[in-house]
């Protein structure tokens, strides 16, 4: 908690002395509730089938408390954003048990994807309120000029909700472990592989951080990403009306 304080502190001090802008403050309001409910998600269809480990862990809840990494939903994020990288976080894993499954192997690849599942339902919202609630001249200027911030700040909010929620979505759903989209090589592992599989797991998130500096660096992974991530918000903008 004292460390939640002194971080909003110094992001308060940030925004006046303009080191950091109100939409990158907007960014990361709205990504750290996105994440919450992705890894929610992920403890609700564990308990639907079976395993109750998210339960007895207290981690059932909207309480961002009880969800809060020190390193991935505030240190990581709040340097991405001061440096210019991009936003990026992740929030406390919920324990899932997979051997209490009913069916360990197939539920398994139910929980994985149903966090990036849930981002897509976030995405889908904020684009049918902000396509049906913000002026079509407002929209237009966004698409014209790329100025975000010139909107009300609601109207940024529910953009920058359903524009997170579309990255989150979409990178969550790449094949690469720790992600969710691994969920479903984990599936087509031989049942001999997976003792040691599940021994290098854990050291897996080195992957995507390193496609994300690449990316931001103008390295190989930055074309990569864009390919993956440009389809996707394309089809959001069409749906969001700009």
């Amino acid at each position: 908690m004292a460390l939640l304080i002194v971080v909003v502190a110094l992001v308060v001090v940030l925004v006046r002395s303009h080191h950091l802008s109100l939409l990158s403050v907007l960014v990361f309001c709205v990504l750290i509730p996105s994440v919450i409910l992705h890894e929610i998600s992920h403890g609700l269809v564990a308990l639907a089938c079976g395993d109750d480990t998210a339960k007895r862990a207290g981690r059932l809840t909207v309480n961002p408390l009880a969800h809060v990494d020190v390193v991935g939903t505030i240190i990581v994020p709040v340097i991405m954003v001061l440096s210019g990288i991009g936003a990026f976080g992740w929030a406390k894993p919920v324990p899932v048990d997979v051997s209490k499954l009913r069916s360990p192997r197939n539920q398994a690849v139910l929980v994985g994807l149903v966090g990036p599942a849930t981002n897509i339902v976030l995405a889908l919202v904020a684009a049918f309120v902000y396509r049906d609630l913000v002026p079509a001249h407002d929209k237009l200027g966004v698409l014209l000029t790329g100025n975000l911030s010139a909107q009300p700040v609601w109207a940024q909010i529910v953009f920058l909700v359903g524009y997170v929620n579309v990255i989150l979505a979409v990178f969550n759903l790449i094949p690469l472990p720790p992600l969710d989209g691994s969920a479903v090589v984990e599936r087509l592992i031989p049942d001999r592989w997976l003792p040691g599989y599940y021994r290098i797991r854990p050291f897996t998130l080195i992957l995507p951080l390193a496609l994300i500096v690449l990316s931001s660096l103008g390295g190989p992974g930055g074309d990569l990403l864009n390919h993956i991530f440009d389809p996707a918000l394309n089809w959001w903008g069409r749906v969001v009306g700009i």
